[in-house]
Formats: structure tokens, C-alpha cells, sequence
């Protein structure tokens, strides 16, 4: 990454973010935005806007750390083998913004069995409420009926 872009994503994320989003860092569990965030909304990378996951589809794992069973656009979604800390994982990046977000695994519900365990850093909660304002309005149609 330029050193210009590097300054700007210093500028607008926090610490946090920037750690876990452009080093692949993970943030406590339990101690993060969105572990128990349970509002209607979608979940957008930090970085680039994108949205990412849907509260339709997340759930409580207890790890401590938002965990979804499906994002919302699998286009958008890059996995990765990451073999750090003695451990064999698959690790879930943005496909827009090169993000780390968090890691993938094969412990979650039926029926895919899929389990996103997504950093909080690496994510902007927009409530339903607020999604046509912010320029999400297209998502909407994924709350009818809810």
C-alpha cells in the first residue's frame, strides 16, 4: 500500500481497526462493538463500505466476537489457508478493500454449518432504520416480513 493511502486509512480508522483490518490482528473477545449487537441492520467493511454481513444471519457462537452463518455477497468475500499461532485456519478477508475481518469455520448451524467469526474493528453497524439514509437503501427488501 502507498504510503498516502497508509496515512489516510491511519486518519480514519482508530488503532483498533487499523491493526486488525491492514495486519490481521484480533481484537478481544467480549470486549468488541458487536459481540452482542442484536438490531436489524447490515454490517459494512470499515474500509471500504461494502456490505458484508446481515443480522438475519448472525447468531451467538459464544466465542465473544460477531459470528454469521452466510455473508451477504459471497463475491466479496476472499478466503485464505493462514497457518499462524500453531493453528490450520481459514482466515476471511474483503475482496474490495483487502480487509482482514476475521476467520471462517465449519462448527456453525445447519444448513450450511458455516461459522464467520468477524473482529468487530472490522466492521460498521448500520441499523435498519438508517439504511436508506446512508446510502443502503437496496438492502431493505432483506427486512420484509421481519
Amino acid at each position: 500500500m502507498a504510503n498516502k493511502e497508509t496515512a489516510d486509512l491511519k486518519k480514519k480508522l482508530t488503532e483498533l481497526q487499523y491493526e486488525v483490518t491492514q495486519n490481521s490482528a484480533t481484537e478481544p473477545p467480549f470486549r468488541n462493538e458487536y459481540w452482542n449487537e442484536t438490531r436489524d441492520g447490515i454490517y459494512v467493511d470499515i474500509v471500504s463500505g461494502k456490505p458484508l454481513f446481515s443480522s438475519l444471519d448472525k447468531f451467538d457462537a459464544g466465542c465473544g466476537w460477531p459470528s454469521f452463518t452466510k455473508p451477504i455477497d459471497e463475491e466479496e468475500m476472499v478466503e485464505k489457508d493462514d497457518y499462524s499461532h500453531f493453528m490450520i485456519r481459514t482466515e476471511v478477508r474483503s475482496k474490495s478493500a483487502d480487509s482482514h475481518l476475521g476467520h471462517v469455520f465449519n462448527d456453525g448451524p445447519q444448513p450450511a454449518g458455516l461459522r464467520y467469526c468477524i473482529n468487530s474493528a472490522a466492521l460498521r453497524f448500520i441499523p435498519k432504520e438508517k439504511l436508506e439514509e446512508e446510502g443502503y437503501g437496496e438492502y431493505l427488501k432483506l427486512f420484509e416480513g421481519n
